[in-house]
């Protein structure tokens, strides 16, 4: 396995929202575990600085999978321009990468 075949998804959503994102995920075998933290985010939108409670989504699913993995979010968030990021896993504890893969794939 090399660092393309594991990745990160980050996404935030309403408190209300983030486990039933969650859980369609693993339902449908996008990701093999989603991590949920509570988060203060601060940006600007519309022109005017928000600051909102949150939740952080912490998705892990495979490289092949990313792409459907953020189409799926993308359909059923509420946001309107949703926060969703891909990163690669360079290396981590293989039998927890192995786990990944074979709960996405299988």
């Amino acid at each position: 396995m090399n660092h393309t075949d594991i990745v990160l998804i980050f996404c935030t959503a309403p408190s209300g929202e983030a486990e039933e994102i969650a859980k369609r995920l693993i339902e449908e075998r996008l990701a093999a575990c989603v991590n949920i933290t509570p988060v203060r985010s601060v940006y600007r939108w519309d022109g005017e600085v928000v600051c909102d409670d949150e939740q952080l989504l912490i998705v892990k699913t495979t490289a092949e999978a990313s792409r459907d993995c953020i189409q799926r979010i993308e359909a059923i968030h509420s946001y309107d321009v949703p926060e969703i990021l891909s990163i690669p896993v360079p290396e981590g504890n293989q039998p927890y990468l192995d786990w990944v893969q074979t709960e996405v794939g299988g």
